[in-house]
């Protein structure tokens, strides 16, 4: 008698608990922020073309969230790279997303020397934004990017998976989450 009172006190007031407010729930939402594991900060910014992209725009598939400027000669020595790991696995699904690409943040200040970088390199996915502040970029501010190239990789859920790969780092870390 005893046990089962306890089990029924024990329902009430767990129901009671969750009843009152609707938005607890047995599973947390990701924090926002920029390490492993949390939810990426958004990013709306002008394409090449003056157009406002959207880094949730993209949802649903894997994204390399990849800091760079067309002056940064370690950022143009990445970019063939970045290149072959998106043709690569540009139609792949993943364990937490479908196909894959790049969202580019330029730290740039010149926009020709943007676009035409964007050409030179061959940088073929259609994602290519900046404010075109250089390092007073927001968008590196949110990132805390103090170096380039920087990038992060986020699943189809926008979760930060993982950061700063370069090499066969980033080809390695991609084959790890295809399905």
């Amino acid at each position: 008698m005893k046990k089962s009172l306890w089990i029924v006190l024990a329902l009430f007031f767990s129901s009671s608990i969750f009843a009152g407010n609707p938005k607890v729930s047995l599973q947390q939402e990701p924090q926002l922020g920029v390490n492993i594991g949390n939810k990426a900060p958004e990013i709306i910014e002008k394409s090449v073309n003056g157009e406002i992209m959207k880094l949730s725009d993209l949802k649903g598939e894997m994204v390399l969230i990849d800091f760079w400027a067309s002056w940064c000669g370690p950022c143009r020595r990445e970019n063939p790279t970045v290149v072959r790991a998106y043709h690569e696995f540009k139609d792949k699904k993943f364990i937490d997303g479908k196909g894959f690409t790049v969202f580019s943040v330029s730290l740039d200040q010149n926009k020709n020397s943007w676009i035409n970088a964007i050409k030179a390199d061959k940088l073929e996915w259609p994602n290519h934004v900046s404010d075109l502040k250089k390092w007073q970029s927001k968008h590196r501010a949110v990132y805390r990017i103090n170096g380039i190239p920087s990038n992060f990789l986020i699943n189809g859920k926008g979760i930060i998976v993982a950061k700063n790969l370069r090499g066969p780092a980033l080809r390695a870390t991609l084959a790890k989450y295809v399905k």
